[in-house]
């Protein structure tokens, strides 16, 4: 009889490589925030994988780089604190470029310390037509390693090659048994889903705005069985990124928050109130004390 399969595998790469679109598909539902702008993930998030022959705990980890302030200190603190506990990483890189100093530097510092199992997932391939740029890209990323890791290559945004990718990961897992339901895909909390969806809205619809400057704290929550009330306050570096935000007579306050609710009525199966208030704190990403509860 074969053994059944559990472990923890954790989702690593530069900032804008696919991370969190490879778990969304991987799971089948949104649970992690997506944008096209770097850092969107600033925590580790769990997504549960079930199917009859194994139970998989996908970790999204933040986008890794070199950091240049408090903040981005915390995010590879984050991502770094990750490493020892997984059975397998996914090394998630972008294959329509060729790899750069900050593939390098994850290598460097990060995956050369680990001795477990590494595959390397080459996102973003197929949109390279030409046969021999594609294989260079693919060696460049081959090449950072001593040792001769395996490679997948896939397209988060369609889905190709997903199946031999799961079964790659299965197979490099040791034998366990599942310790979550089977219908259960994430063990974020509530609290914790509102403030990423909030964030993403921000970071849409703000564009360059009011990029990493700013972060969400939950103020309230308070969960009725029909109706949920979210108390929420958005926090900013200075006063002209608050008006950005607040837009004439309130106007962009309310689509962040009608398009953030909309998410989380989905996600919670039921009505949700959502009070968003903004407040300016002056550096909060280099102020040390402040970072845990706003990050």
């Amino acid at each position: 009889m074969k053994q059944y399969k559990f472990g923890y595998v954790a989702i690593i790469g530069r900032p804008n490589v696919g991370k969190s679109t490879i778990l969304n598909r991987l799971i089948g539902q949104k649970i992690a925030i997506t944008t096209n702008k770097a850092q969107t993930t600033r925590r580790r998030i769990n997504g549960i994988f079930t199917t009859d022959e194994a139970q998989v705990v996908f970790v999204d980890t933040p986008g890794i780089h070199k950091p240049i302030d408090k903040l981005g200190e915390c995010l590879v603190d984050e991502a770094k604190s990750t490493i020892p506990d997984v059975d397998l990483i996914l090394f998630v890189v972008d294959g329509s470029t060729s790899s750069g100093r900050g593939d390098k530097w994850i290598v460097d510092n990060i995956l050369n310390q680990y001795s477990g199992k590494i595959l390397i997932v080459v996102n973003k391939y197929d949109l390279i037509k030409d046969i021999k740029k594609r294989e260079e890209n693919l060696l460049s990323y081959k090449t950072l390693f001593e040792k001769n890791y395996p490679c997948i290559k896939i397209s988060a945004k369609t889905g190709r090659n997903f199946d031999t990718l799961i079964k790659n990961i299965i197979r490099k897992l040791p034998d366990g048994e599942k310790i979550y339901d089977d219908e259960q895909i994430t063990d974020e909390t509530m609290r914790n889903i509102a403030k990423e969806l909030i964030r993403e809205k921000i970071l849409l619809y703000t564009h360059d705005e009011v990029p990493h400057s700013v972060a969400v704290i939950i103020e309230n929550y308070e969960e009725k069985e029909n109706l949920d009330k979210i108390t929420a306050k958005i926090i900013v570096e200075q006063e002209s990124q608050k008006g950005i935000l607040i837009g004439k007579n309130g106007s962009m306050l309310k689509k962040i928050g009608s398009e953030a609710r909309k998410e989380l009525e989905i996600t919670a199966d039921k009505k949700i109130f959502l009070d968003l208030q903004v407040k300016v704190i002056k550096d909060w990403r280099k102020k040390s004390k402040d970072l845990d509860k706003m990050y």
